[in-house]
């Protein structure tokens, strides 16, 4: 997979005895305008999520707590991730299939994107997702 459609972030870590902190600014360690934030949690045991791309939105997906599995897919080749560090995050650009699964209990899943919610902008469908690979080509 190119390199170009994904990077692994690190983010700021502050190491404290009372406890550690991590910062993530628009545009100093995000390389996008911050529009939209949102996390999932309690996800059963053997469930996965994502299951789509986006034609504009970029993201940066964060396992804040725990542990889980991106596979990322550009439409003729995948590639996964481990995520387990509240400090790291995966910038995933537009055109890139995801699938996030194999949540650990308790885990966390934060998401930065780059735009507000717009239904119109996700791809759902895998094969409509490979038309449109074929199209933007």
């Amino acid at each position: 997979m190119k390199r170009n459609n994904y990077s692994l972030l690190e983010f700021p870590k502050i190491i404290d005895p009372r406890g550690n902190l991590t910062v993530a600014e628009s545009m100093q360690h995000v390389p996008f305008d911050v529009r939209r934030v949102y996390w999932t949690y309690d996800v059963p045991a053997g469930e996965s999520r994502g299951g789509h791309a986006h034609k504009q939105c970029r993201e940066v997906i964060i396992a804040v707590s725990g542990s889980f599995t991106v596979t990322l897919d550009n439409g003729s080749e995948k590639k996964s991730f481990h995520l387990n560090h509240p400090w790291q995050g995966l910038l995933v650009e537009t055109g890139i299939w995801r699938t996030l699964d194999d949540f650990s209990s308790g885990a966390v899943c934060l998401v930065i994107a780059s735009e507000l919610y717009d239904e119109d902008d996700y791809i759902y469908d895998y094969d409509e997702f490979l038309r449109y690979k074929q199209c933007s080509k």
